[in-house]
């Protein structure tokens, strides 16, 4: 986090922190309005959506499906509220906040705890359901106080953005609660494997978002099945644990209200240098599916996950 910034970087980091400061509820106000624009006037992606759900949920019919795309559009202003919010959370008083407001609270800590003890490092394969943009923030979501881990373990993987202008705002406001504490965790993924490398001898958490479609450069794996769809999958997670002998686990995202998720970390295995790609990110994908079946506007149906079937 200390790449240079121009000057109309900054202004924009000083300008949105300070939006940020405004209530929550005023952004979920503001998300609102939001939805409706991008669902009614820009209509966003509408068609991909719509696609994406006949797809997936053939049992249901078309306004079914239509409730579900409603929904979804709703839930995509949330997200948005929340990740400007989000950007305001700085420092010890913004920890402070997270922990005040508990717009995310981890359920399962001390089994965790003893997942987390037993392993070299752990990959946390997370998805884009939920709220994927609170991930900067998952130290302070512990509300035990009994992890044993902290934010200078924490390493969030991300892609960089062709604007280099937005790729800074962006990391700015994704790492705003941990932006004092001097983070390095915030990694991008090509630099990932020499980052683990030069970190093999010390335990680590890599959050790495998996469920997007492969990158053209990286290696791609085909999945039995997800959402009645073959798909392809990108393994650069699963893989990387393979290769460093890492534990796996899941992130479950479940939104139990407006404003507050339960994450869950669910374990796949202990010892990835034992399995292979494949079987992890099956694995994966079928808690995936399981969430996504309980919770379906849940889910970023936005992104064309299934651009090419295999």
């Amino acid at each position: 986090m200390d790449k240079k910034r121009s000057f109309g970087v900054r202004f924009a980091e000083v300008f949105i922190r300070l939006h940020a400061r405004l209530p929550l509820s005023y952004h979920y106000a503001l998300g609102r309005f939001v939805a409706s624009l991008v669902r009614d006037v820009a209509r966003y992606r509408r068609d991909v959506v719509m696609t994406n759900l006949s797809r997936s949920f053939p049992s249901l019919d078309y306004h079914e499906l239509e409730a579900v795309g409603e929904r979804f559009y709703a839930h995509f202003g949330e997200m948005v509220a929340e990740a400007v919010w989000f950007g305001g959370c700085r420092g010890e008083k913004g920890r402070q906040k997270l922990i005040r407001t508990n717009i995310c609270e981890i359920v399962n800590a001390d089994e965790f705890n003893d997942f987390y003890n037993r392993s070299s490092s752990v990959m946390l394969l997370n998805s884009h359901a939920g709220n994927w943009e609170l991930m900067g923030g998952i130290a302070q979501y512990d509300r035990t106080g009994l992890r044993q881990w902290g934010d200078k373990e924490v390493v969030v993987l991300y892609r960089e953005l062709a604007s280099k202008f937005w790729d800074q705002v962006i990391a700015d406001a994704r790492c705003a609660p941990v932006c004092d504490l001097d983070y390095q965790g915030y990694v991008e993924g090509n630099s990932i494997l020499r980052y683990a490398v030069n970190h093999r001898h010390e335990k680590k958490l890599y959050v790495f978002n998996t469920d997007q479609f492969p990158y053209w450069r990286v290696q791609r794996y085909s999945v039995d099945d997800f959402m009645h769809q073959p798909t392809l999958a990108m393994g650069g997670g699963a893989a990387l644990a393979c290769k460093m002998g890492m534990s796996v686990a899941y992130i479950r995202w479940e939104q139990t209200r407006r404003g507050h998720y339960d994450l869950h970390f669910v374990p796949i295995c202990e010892d990835a240098s034992a399995s292979t790609p494949e079987t992890i990110l099956n694995q994966y994908y079928r808690h995936l599916e399981e969430d996504i079946q309980a919770q379906p506007w849940n889910y970023l149906w936005t992104h064309k996950r299934w651009r090419k079937l295999p």
